[in-house]
């Protein structure tokens, strides 16, 4: 908000500590297991390419991409991209990502359900997320610095906008965490299975989960005080 309001740090800053625990500790575990390299000695790209082959995904194509683990998959383009950390990496870290990315490939072969909602509403979910700022910026500064009644109902429709975003990151969970499962099959399937090689990719896999559970769960947070802010609990409109 535009002022200080100490309900905002009381419903979120423990949100905010959840958030930057999951990074330290998905950036920390990825660290870790990036010092080994996995049995058989293959790269990020050479794992997501013999998962796709061998899961009738050939026509997935694989991209590298700069950043820092800015893996994704995309379903429209088909096309899985890999970060530098992962692609050129022949590391138990770099395998556990790539197969992960790759299990979203198989998802989408597969018509995962849950994956094709959350590519159905991604594009509204991108709109809500910068009109619910817009809308909640100009119902704030209508409300409280100009006490227009007006503002309420701007709040509300940026509350309408945001809901869309929590659905996003709500649905984003179990996406992950399907994708996570399949990896860790997939990779024992195809020899990634020796003990502490298959503990690492599943410790950098939980890791990474718990970013996407931060993420849903700051959002809730985010939504529940705007909820709280409008009174919409109590039925009072009132600051």
């Amino acid at each position: 908000m535009l002022y200080f309001d100490p309900l905002y740090f009381i419903v979120l800053l423990p949100t905010m500590a959840l958030s930057l625990w999951a990074s330290w500790r998905v950036r920390s575990t990825f660290q870790r297991w990036s010092q080994y390299q996995n049995s058989r000695q293959m790269s990020g790209a050479e794992v997501a390419r013999l998962i796709l082959d061998r899961s009738g995904c050939s026509q997935v194509a694989i991209e590298h991409v700069p950043g820092n683990l800015s893996d994704h998959y995309d379903p429209a383009a088909q096309t899985l991209r890999l970060s530098d950390d992962t692609y050129n990496s022949r590391s138990i870290a770099a395998a556990g990502v790539a197969a992960h990315e790759a299990g979203h490939a198989i998802q989408d072969k597969v018509h995962y359900p849950m994956l094709r909602l959350r590519t159905s509403i991604v594009g509204f979910a991108r709109i809500g997320s910068w009109a619910s700022w817009i809308l909640i910026g100009v119902g704030t500064t209508l409300m409280f610095y100009l006490h227009s009644p007006l503002g309420y109902y701007a709040m509300i429709g940026g509350v309408i906008f945001f809901s869309a975003t929590v659905f996003f990151q709500l649905v984003t969970v179990p996406v992950e965490i399907n994708a996570s499962s399949r990896a860790k099959e997939i990779l024992r399937q195809h020899g990634f299975a020796s003990g502490a090689e298959i503990q690492g990719v599943e410790q950098v896999l939980n890791a990474a989960a718990w970013t996407y559970v931060a993420a849903a769960i700051g959002a809730v947070a985010q939504l529940l005080y705007f909820l709280l802010r409008l009174g919409l609990f109590s039925g009072s409109t009132d600051d």
